[in-house]
């Protein structure tokens, strides 16, 4: 089984990155073939700062690679090194309709929210589906907000195949119900857009903050709490076992219980459970020439494998002559 995700370096990752898609993703190197990319030319659309953007991609292979992605088992590269997949979405920017990329959820909210609506914005999605068809994947791990666009890739795959015949795998979207929505700080979705992360690999300093920036309740202490509807709760059950998670539950219920002593729990918890990420990452840092062959290295790999299908659609278009 071939499956394929990738994840923008737009800003620190944080916990909701890590539990939401970096996480599963470092599990399938063990049980299938993994291709794990840094989505460069994506980030283009909401980073403008080139200084920012360079070192944000080196920085999320840094994580990856220190939460445990293992480039000898995973085809693991930044996409702005596969020239083939811009090609690609050319091609496939001829099949796809207007009307469809207007309807597009993520274009319309961002607009909503002042971000000036450009082509790059507007064409994201045929960006996506570029990545996920050059490489034939078979399954895509996505999440909620992202699952419509996975839909807009198997469309432009219909219909290229139904254009032009057979050229594509129709992929399929995995949307784990395992795996929660991870609230931020304020009880949204955790996102930089936000500005309401926790950050993998903060200080401690700030991650001490972070936590007990937490929004709660105003609850009495003594008064029982509802575990459903407090994020802090939502936030900690991450990092809790089934039995951990419903110990705290009735705690919650029965009265007595301080926010307080469960941020420092939170704390102690995070810190310990990337405490080895954070060596990793802090001897990743000193050799910056070793991440960068480790990607092109992913890239070379990665190129290998679009070729082949970037080859037959130019001959299916006639673009070979």
């Amino acid at each position: 089984m071939r499956v394929l995700s990738g994840i923008q370096p737009s800003g620190n990752l944080h916990i909701g990155n890590y539990f939401g898609m970096m996480k599963p993703m470092i599990a399938y190197q063990e049980t299938a073939e993994l291709y794990c990319f840094i989505v460069n030319y994506h980030a283009m659309t909401s980073v403008a700062d080139g200084e920012r953007l360079s070192k944000g991609t080196l920085e999320a292979a840094m994580d990856f690679l220190a939460l445990g992605l293992d480039p000898d088992k995973a085809i693991f590269w930044v996409q702005g090194d596969v020239p083939e997949v811009t090609e690609l979405t050319w091609v496939l920017t001829n099949v796809t309709p207007v009307g469809l990329l207007l309807r597009t959820h993520s274009y319309k909210d961002k607009v909503a929210q002042g971000i000036a609506p450009n082509h790059g914005l507007l064409s994201y999605p045929v960006l996506m589906a570029a990545d996920i068809l050059l490489y034939q994947a078979e399954r895509v791990p996505v999440g909620k907000d992202q699952q419509q666009h996975l839909e807009i890739t198997r469309d432009i795959a219909i219909k290229f195949n139904g254009l032009y015949g057979q050229a594509f795998v129709i992929p399929e979207a995995e949307i784990n119900p395992d795996i929660p929505t991870v609230l931020g700080l304020d009880g949204r979705k955790m996102s930089k857009s936000y500005d309401n992360t926790i950050e993998i690999f903060s200080t401690e300093e700030t991650l001490r903050r972070k936590i007990a920036g937490i929004v709660t309740d105003s609850t009495p202490v003594a008064a029982p709490k509802d575990p459903d509807r407090c994020n802090l709760f939502a936030i900690i059950s991450l990092f809790l076992d089934s039995e951990e998670k419903a110990e705290l539950a009735d705690r919650y219920r029965r009265g007595g219980l301080k926010y307080s002593d469960v941020k420092k729990d939170l704390f102690a918890r995070i810190w310990e459970c990337f405490r080895r990420a954070r060596e990793k990452r802090r001897t990743l840092e000193e050799n910056p020439g070793l991440i960068r062959e480790i990607l092109k290295a992913g890239a070379r790999k990665a190129r290998d494998k679009a070729r082949p299908t970037l080859d037959l659609v130019r001959r299916k278009v006639g673009l070979v002559y």
